[in-house]
Parts: structure tokens; sequence; C-alpha cells
């Protein structure tokens, strides 16, 4: 007889919810240069994030790529760190998830800018593997 399997193995992984960096965000929030933030919280993937958006807003898709690729990279790290195996739920309703998810959105953009086809599509997986509502959120719907 086979061994019985926890219901919540047969629905897959449990959502990573982030901690986040409370100190990087309050710092944001308070206006502080994104650039300074990243500098002295380069963990912080939601300072990579303001970084990015702000790169492509002012059409610099290059370095938009460039800083969404390394806050998607520290974002990573955190995922796995909390227990993400490459897969799963990684809510946008959560706060702290929406830095490394912002990083994957602007990722998304700015690879679509540069004609980079491949990179945006694996971009967009990843925000639908993540959170199916995310690209919604993000303005990628």
């Amino acid at each position: 007889m086979a061994p019985m399997t926890h219901m919540g193995d047969l629905l897959g992984p449990d959502p990573v919810r982030l901690p986040g960096d409370p100190e990087a965000e309050a710092e944001l929030a308070a206006g502080e240069n994104p650039a300074i933030v990243a500098a002295a919280h380069p963990s912080a993937s939601v300072a990579w994030a303001t970084l990015a958006e702000d790169a492509l807003a002012d059409d610099k898709a290059i370095t938009a790529y460039a800083y969404a690729r390394t806050g998607y990279h520290r974002g990573l790290d955190q995922l796995r760190r909390n227990g993400w195996k490459g897969y799963g739920p990684v809510p946008y309703s959560h706060e702290p998830n929406r830095g490394f998810l912002r990083c994957v959105a602007v990722l998304a953009h700015a690879a679509d800018a540069i004609g980079e086809t491949d990179e945006n599509l694996r971009c967009l997986d990843l925000l639908d593997d993540c959170d199916p509502s995310a690209r919604g959120h993000l303005g990628l719907a």
C-alpha cells in the first residue's frame, strides 16, 4: 500500500512571502534617492525595481534592463532562502513580494524594448507562474 500523501503536496508548494526590507521601503517612501537606497540595501529588490522603473520611464531601456536584472537576481536569492524551489506561488498581494515581481515586469518591458523576445516571454511566463494576477497589477495585461 502506498504511503498517504499530505494534502498540501497535492496542491503544490505553499506561497512564498518574503520578509521585505523595512528600512529600504521606509527610505523610498520618504523620497530618498533610489540609487542611495540600493547602495545601502543592495539585497532590496524594491530599490532596484524603483531604479528600473525610473530608467524605463526615461526611455533608457538598457539601463532599466540592468537594474531590473540586478533586482531580479537579488529577489531570486531571497526567494530561495525563504523556501522557493524555482516554482510555486509568489503572491502579488503580499507587499514585500512586489519588489521582485516589479523587477520581473520591468525586465519584460525592457527586454521587449531591446528586441530580446525570448527573455520577454520568459519573464511573462514567470509572472504568470508566480501569480496570475501580477501582470494586471504591473501593467502587462
